[in-house]
């Protein structure tokens, strides 16, 4: 087992950094002699020559410049595991930017920062409420909050939640048009639909026999989720929407869903961010905070208002 300290091939690398020990030792702010001993302590344990040494010049021996390459990634792990230290360690400070989607961050982000903010009086928030796609780190975002079916890559992606769509519809539109038994029934319905969902007059389920694909038509067609589901709530038709909007109609009884054993295709809420060695300590505090205010089991199709 060789003998050779972390200290030893510390000082080495910083000489062969340096190229050569009179340097090496300001840099290090010590003398040239204690460079000097380490590096000679360093050979004696390896037992090998890494210096070709002249008065003028110094060269690396073919087994220095092994030791050398060696010593560098010895020397950058070092580093790394005192900024992961330091990661861990450090409270949420300074400024976090955030998009979120319009829907999900009007309803669910924006109440939740006056308690994570209370919690983190070191940080601060920029939060932009937009469905327009950002680039990170052209636009200089932290992160962004989607409701997405894939994650875009190169992002990393953590989910928050899932997405359960329901079809929707008052008790009193039922009433007078009936209750669809199966998808197919949708053909007779007044399917208000969303159009940013790509697949316009298309819905799409996962029933007991696998997937099921169901064209819809009707009276109305919106790029927005809240203003579908207030055409929902005024009795016009029906229409696919995600509970993280309508939990708590549904539970209140001013709508009704419908097909329940006819599961549309899930999509998630997901936070986004940039690939990272060591992940911001704002960003993970506010990623950690929603986690936790969410849950498992999403307060908005289990009653509970997230006040947490």
């Amino acid at each position: 087992m060789l003998k050779a300290d972390l200290n030893q091939l510390a000082i080495y690398a910083r000489v062969v950094d340096a190229g050569s020990f009179a340097e090496a030792a300001r840099r290090l702010g010590t003398s040239r002699s204690v460079v000097s001993k380490a590096v000679a302590k360093l050979e004696k344990a390896l037992d090998a020559r890494l210096f070709n040494r002249t008065t003028r010049h110094l060269s690396l021996t073919e087994i220095g410049q092994v030791v050398a390459a060696h010593a560098g990634r010895v020397l950058e792990e070092l580093d790394q595991l005192e900024q992961v230290i330091g990661s861990i360690n450090d409270e949420p400070r300074g400024v976090l930017r955030v998009s979120a989607s319009v829907a999900f961050g009007t309803l669910h982000v924006a109440p939740a920062l006056a308690d994570f903010l209370t919690a983190h009086p070191d940080l601060k928030m920029e939060l932009t409420i937009t469905d327009r796609l950002i680039d990170l780190a052209e636009d200089g975002y932290d992160m962004a909050i989607r409701v997405t079916a894939e994650p875009p890559l190169p992002l990393v992606a953590r989910k928050l939640a899932p997405v359960r769509r329901r079809v929707c519809g008052t008790p009193a539109y039922f009433a007078k048009h009936g209750l669809p038994l199966t998808p197919a029934d949708l053909v007779r319905h007044n399917c208000l639909d969303y159009t940013r969902s790509g697949e316009q007059g298309l819905w799409r389920f996962n029933g007991p026999h696998g997937e099921i694909d169901v064209p819809v038509s009707g009276s109305l067609h919106v790029d927005d989720d809240e203003a579908l589901s207030q055409a929902v709530l005024g009795g016009l038709g029906v229409a696919l929407l995600p509970t993280f909007i309508v939990g708590e109609a549904l539970q209140a009884g001013r709508l009704q869903a419908v097909l329940s054993e006819y599961v549309p295709i899930e999509r998630y809420v997901y936070a986004l961010y940039l690939p990272t060695r060591h992940l911001p300590a704002k960003v993970r505090a506010f990623i950690d905070f929603l986690i936790a205010r969410i849950g498992p089991d999403p307060y908005w199709d289990s009653g509970d208002r997230g006040e947490r």
